[in-house]
Parts: structure tokens; sequence; C-alpha cells
């Protein structure tokens, strides 16, 4: 299964056979893992890339539950996931945005801009509808309290673990992929800001035990980034198509409110009115007031950066708009000419000589005396 189309042969495991054979690779391993599926000596261990591990089994009043923990073997399925990550970016690459940035005759600084957007609103797309589908299922919207009531979540649903894990595989690919793809180096430290924010917030959510909020925030902070992914991909397409990053823009800065006012009233409040209050990493319990004050620390100086970011390229993006116009003013009009009223005599003109409509001359007859 070949995802690009190659007229050069590389020398094998060179960087070039590497780097466009990796999503193969990436394929060849998965494949040896679902084949190991196939036979009870193996079986066990491919289960343990492909499903999560540490279930238990919780007794209710319609039966028993299955729930997860994490653990140290949650590295292992997460790995496999990046490999799943790896397959299914060559794919959007090769077979959607490949296709559309040849109709578009981009740049290579827009064509690189262009792959990045591509990528994050497929990924940003369909991580904001399996959320949502996660957060209403399991009940978080209807009732607030249960983001900090019966706090420490250590036991969670199986659909709440396997989201962690795909995004924490997800981000954890896009850093080999700065490789593969041969981002420009100008690119690459931008990139990898975004990116260890997100490790960071997810990992730090899904390690304390702070899951729930996690969803919600993330929710929102994904719906944000897919409207300006999409504002972006619209304005590669028309460049004076600008409605979509004005939308974005107003949705921004209330989306910063909205997740400082969660993060807020979870942490700062709800938290801080639970009984067990008590530093006990073995049963998951992280809810002391120096562990609050950090976590509010961090998710308030990210909002803060991204606010700060925000209104820099506003600000610079202003600039540039007024410049412009202030160029087109200065620009001086090319000066026309007057006019000129050109007394023209009766009649046409043959070889320089001004005759008459009916043949007649034009010069005045004199009139002989008798």
């Amino acid at each position: 299964m070949a995802f690009r189309r190659r007229t050069k042969s590389y020398p094998l495991f060179s960087q070039e056979f590497v780097i466009h054979n990796h999503a193969d690779i990436g394929f060849c391993l998965v494949l040896c893992v679902l084949i190991g599926l196939m036979f009870e000596v193996t079986a066990k261990t491919a289960f343990l890339f492909i499903l999560p591990q540490y279930n238990v089994s919780m007794p209710t009043a319609d039966g028993e539950t299955v729930h997860y923990h994490y653990g140290p073997k949650d590295l292992v399925t997460v790995l496999f996931y990046i490999f799943i990550a790896i397959i299914l970016h060559a794919v959007v690459q090769e077979y959607i945005l490949d296709k559309i940035s040849k109709r578009l005759h981009l740049s290579k600084v827009k064509h690189s801009k262009f792959n990045e957007s591509g990528q994050l609103v497929v990924f940003h797309l369909s991580s904001v509808i399996w959320c949502f589908y996660v957060v209403v299922t399991e009940g978080y919207l209807t009732n607030p309290r249960s983001l900090w009531e019966d706090y420490p979540h250590v036991y969670l649903p199986f659909q709440v673990k396997f989201f962690y894990l795909c995004q924490l595989a997800y981000w954890l690919h896009a850093l080999p992929e700065l490789y593969f793809q041969k981002v420009r180096k100008e690119e690459i430290p931008r990139q990898l800001q975004y990116i260890c924010l997100y490790l960071i917030h997810i990992a730090g959510a899904y390690l304390l035990n702070l899951s729930r909020l996690g969803l919600i925030l993330l929710l929102l902070q994904y719906s944000t980034e897919l409207l300006f992914h999409t504002a972006r991909l619209c304005h590669f397409a028309d460049e004076n198509n600008e409605k979509l990053f004005n939308a974005w823009a107003a949705v921004f800065g209330v989306t910063r409110l909205f997740i400082l006012t969660l993060a807020v009233l979870a942490i700062g409040f709800g938290l801080a009115r639970v009984e067990n209050q008590a530093f006990d990493p073995e049963k998951g319990n992280f809810n002391t007031l120096l562990c609050r004050l950090c976590v509010l620390l961090l998710v308030c100086a990210a909002q803060a950066w991204l606010m700060w970011r925000f209104i820099h390229s506003q600000l610079r993006h202003w600039r540039e708009y007024w410049s412009e116009q202030n160029a087109k003013r200065r620009v001086p009009a090319a000066p026309r000419l007057a006019a000129r009223l050109i007394k023209r005599e009766s009649g046409y003109h043959e070889n320089g000589v001004v005759k008459a409509e009916n043949g007649t001359s034009t010069r005045t007859k004199k009139l002989k005396s008798p």
C-alpha cells in the first residue's frame, strides 16, 4: 500500500527513504500488531497495544460497569495510536490536500500553511464531534457540578479514557511530522509552541484526574481553532474573503473568557469546597491549595499568552491595512489633458483641402460689378 507516488528510488533506510516512506513503515507495524490478534500466543500482547488497560468492574444499580484508570501501560497504547495518526495524516495529505493545493497554485509559504490548516481542520472537526458526544452522553453539560463533585475522578468510562489516549497520540505524532513534512525552520518554533501547550494541558488533566473539566475546555478550544483554520483555508481560496476571520476574532475573546471563568469556578471554588482535601498520589487525589494554585496559574498564563498573541497579530494586521490605504491615497492622480475645442470647417478634407459637402468650393464668391 503506497501513499505517495515516487519517481525516485532512495537507498534503504536512508534519510530520504524514511521521509518518503514513513507512512508505509507505520502501516507495516500496525499490520503486524493486527496479525498478532490472530494467534493465541501473541493475542494478549496485541490487545495491550490496541485496547485501553487497567479496567475495573464497578457494581451499579443496573449491574456492573467497566471503568478504567491510568498507568504505565497506557504508553504502549499511545505508541500504537501514534502510528495510526501518522497513517491517517498521510492519507489526508495525499488524497485530499495535495489535490486541492494543485488547483490553487500556492506559493511555498502559503502551501505550508495550507497543509497545516487542512490537517488541523480535519482533526479539530472530528475532535469537536467526538468530544461533544462524550460530554453529552456522560451528562457533564446538564450537570456542571459533576466537574468537581466526587473528586478525584480516578475511574473513567471507556470513551473518556480512549478519547484522552487518542488526543495524546495525535499531538505526539505531530512532533515527528515536523521532520517528515519538511516544515520550514521559521515555522517550527511556532508549531512547537502550540503542540507543547496541548500536550501539557491534556496530559495534566489526564494525570491529575481533571478529565471532566478537561473535556469541556478542549471542546471550547477546539471549536475556536476549527473556525480559525477554516477561515484560513477559505482565505487561500479567495483572498478577499475576510468574513470568517471577523467571526473568529469575535469568538476568540469570548472563548478565553469562558475558559477562564470555568477554570476558576471548577478549581478555585468547586474543588475548594470538596471535603477530601489531601495530597495522596496513590489514590489520585491532588486537591491541595498548592496544586489548585499551580493549575490555575498554568491555565491563566496560557490564556493570557494566547490573548496577547491575538492582540499583537490584530494590531499588526490593522497597521498593514491602514498603511496600504494611505499608500493608495498618496499616489497622485494622472493629470487630465484639457479638452481643446477644435473648430472644424464645414465639409470634408481631401488632400489637405477642405471641400464642401455638395461639391462646391468653400471660398466666398466675389460678385461681379455690372
